[in-house]
């Protein structure tokens, strides 16, 4: 595992030795998208087509409601004159059968079109391929809540990502009676859009990540970047408990737990190494140092302690892949982890294989080239990208149902599963 595992390219400028290094006057403007004439001669090109996220797998219909958090004790870290520092969630919960109502989008518009272009210069997608505001969610904004008590999990997504970046794993964990709180880390992605319709970007941070390029405190950086992110979801677990009466009187507040991708999965581990409401998590191929490339130099106190609650790696298989073997890391951490560990390798897969990019970028399969949806998520072919999200979901699904609710169905024990993973205990 490299360091775009905890930087992820969405952020504005260049990646060099997978860090995310902005260039001058570029803080506010996403990488550079390829054109239409990418796709290469035989690669049909459409423009704004719309992509479909998978149905959600669990007995229950979803809902999801959005909320502004605000911690006036804190000013905003990556614009200092701002003195409060403020937060959008989005909850997806178990639902009361919604009828006919309609779905919310994944995306605003408006973040939409800044989350859009960054995606197109990640993942190299030709500009204006993708209508990214047109994907719909399967869940009613707030629906009714199905009864019942149910665990809380919350979801943080890697460095760079919007919150909604991976709603086809989270609306499925949900459907499978679960309450799940994503997060954006406001001033990290590309945009981020409040109920009164003002939308904050990332230029101050990329502005310091500049900075820190160029003095050599890049691993500074990283590690202010994860205290700041460990400072929101604290922020999130603070206000669980006043989200309106509809959504608490359905969430088992001691049954929390959190899992991420990349930059997410680092805090994840590195919330649950000082706050014990956590009480299980996943890092989702997410580097534990603080450093641009991990060497050893910049270890974190979880990485170097461990934790002794339930915790779960699912590395990616592809060169710059992680496990214990190859992510010092992560070796690290298995060394000196207390509470249940298991390692989790999906195969034939990338970094971005877990998030919606497994889901929806083959559907872009002969509109560019094969090359390129296989450097992205390891595969062109749609079949087995499903079978990848399928996994996804049943592993997260079986590390909660078995930490958070006492429903063991073995397939973290290892041995033959029936999916594309390998286990290591």
């Amino acid at each position: 595992m490299r360091a775009s595992r905890l930087a992820a390219a969405s952020l504005a400028g260049f990646v060099i030795a997978g860090v995310v290094v902005p260039t001058a006057g570029a803080a506010d403007v996403p990488a550079a998208a390829p054109t239409a004439a990418a796709g290469g001669a035989g690669v049909q090109s459409v423009k704004g087509q719309t992509l479909r996220l998978p149905a959600p797998q669990g007995r229950y219909a979803t809902g999801v409601s959005t909320f502004r958090l605000v911690d006036d004790q804190r000013s905003d870290p990556w614009v200092p004159a701002q003195h409060y520092r403020e937060l959008m969630i989005s909850v997806f919960y178990p639902a009361a059968h919604p009828g006919g109502h309609p779905v919310t989008t994944q995306f605003p518009k408006a973040v939409a079109d800044a989350v859009g272009p960054a995606l197109e210069g990640n993942f190299e997608i030709p500009a204006g391929l993708v209508d990214w505001s047109a994907t719909k969610t399967h869940s009613v904004a707030d629906a009714p809540m199905a009864p019942g008590r149910f665990p809380v999990v919350l979801y943080s997504p890697g460095a760079g990502d919007a919150r909604d970046w991976n709603v086809a794993l989270v609306e499925d964990l949900a459907s499978r009676g679960y309450v799940v709180v994503t997060v954006d880390h406001t001033g990290e992605g590309p945009a981020v859009q409040f109920p009164d319709g003002h939308v904050v970007g990332n230029g101050p941070l990329m502005q310091l990540a500049g900075q820190a390029v160029r003095n050599g405190t890049m691993s500074q950086f990283l590690e202010n970047l994860v205290a700041v992110r460990v400072a929101d979801t604290r922020l999130v677990l603070d206000r669980l408990a006043a989200l309106p009466h509809r959504l608490t009187a359905g969430m088992d507040l001691d049954r929390i737990g959190m899992f991420g991708q990349s930059g997410g999965g680092f805090t994840a581990a590195s919330t649950m190494y000082g706050d014990p409401r956590i009480k299980a998590g996943i890092n989702m191929d997410g580097t534990m140092e603080y450093a641009p490339e991990p060497d050893g130099t910049h270890q974190s106190p979880v990485e170097l302690n461990g934790l002794d609650r339930p915790f779960l790696l699912m590395g990616s298989s592809g060169a710059g892949g992680s496990d214990v073997h190859r992510e010092l890391s992560w070796a690290t951490f298995w060394q000196h982890q207390r509470g249940w560990k298991a390692d989790v390798t999906l195969q034939g897969s990338e970094h971005a294989s877990y998030t919606d990019a497994e889901a929806l970028l083959p559907q872009l399969a002969g509109r560019v080239p094969d090359a390129t949806l296989t450097k992205a998520i390891g595969t062109a072919d749609p079949a087995r990208a499903r079978a990848s999200v399928t996994a996804d979901r049943a592993v997260v699904a079986s590390f909660f149902d078995r930490f958070l609710k006492g429903h063991d169905d073995h397939l973290l024990d290892g041995g033959q599963t029936g999916y594309p993973i390998s286990v290591e205990r």
